[in-house]
């Protein structure tokens, strides 16, 4: 996606929102970017093309929706400009701790995942996750970890199958009572069952026995940039 094209997804952004399908025209959408309708007709058509926008054309106009792939680009951006202007910016996300199906557990016990932890990680894993559910307004901010430069837990493969990479992400844990664990890591690996939804952290130490967490018990989770 070009800057024209970005510029074209934020502009509908802006005077429509995100939460839904809005009626434009190709006449007014070119008197806000400056362009011929013709220009932006293309736009529409490649911000479409791309997945990054839907649309449907009716005989005044057309119905336009930025879709979960715009979003992201959008956040992306944004993400960007905060770096510039606001140097200490982190992702700030809330949720609720949930139980996994014991994934986590498996796949960091596994020798060429543990290897990189303690090498790139500084410490070797408590054998599980800690599984948030996110909150709706933290599943959009989340989307912003996208620009930010992860530890990258490399891919390897044994005799029987080949494992998919992992990216982990500097985080503080913050109970609801407000205590604190900063030696954490978010973790996405690139093969997952989870949704945006669902949030994974790994520390040294069993996270629910530091900060006294159950199924249910609120927390924020801050993620920094290495």
């Amino acid at each position: 996606m070009g800057h024209a094209e970005l510029a074209t997804l934020k502009s509908l952004a802006l005077e429509h929102g995100l939460d839904g399908e809005a009626k434009i025209s190709c006449s007014a959408l070119a008197d806000r970017l400056d362009a011929s309708t013709q220009t932006a007709s293309r736009r529409l058509q490649r911000l479409d093309e791309a997945g990054l926008l839907e649309r449907e054309i009716v005989g005044d106009g057309q119905w336009v929706a930025v879709t979960e792939a715009g979003e992201r680009a959008l956040q992306r951006e944004y993400a960007d400009y905060r770096r510039i202007f606001e140097r200490d910016a982190e992702v700030e996300v809330h949720g609720e701790v949930t139980s996994g199906m014991g994934e986590g557990r498996h796949y960091i016990s596994l020798s060429g995942y543990m290897r990189q932890f303690e090498e790139k990680l500084g410490y070797e894993p408590f054998l599980g996750t800690l599984n948030v559910e996110l909150d709706d307004e933290s599943v959009r901010e989340r989307g912003r970890l996208t620009s930010y430069e992860p530890v990258t837990i490399e891919g390897w493969e044994d005799d029987e199958r080949t494992y998919g990479p992992a990216y982990c992400y500097p985080a503080t844990v913050e109970n609801g009572a407000g205590d604190e664990y900063a030696d954490a890591h978010v973790i996405t690996p690139e093969r997952t069952h989870h949704g945006d939804d669902q949030l994974e952290v790994i520390a040294p130490v069993k996270l629910r026995d530091e900060l006294g967490l159950d199924d249910g018990s609120t927390l924020t989770v801050y993620v920094t940039e290495q």
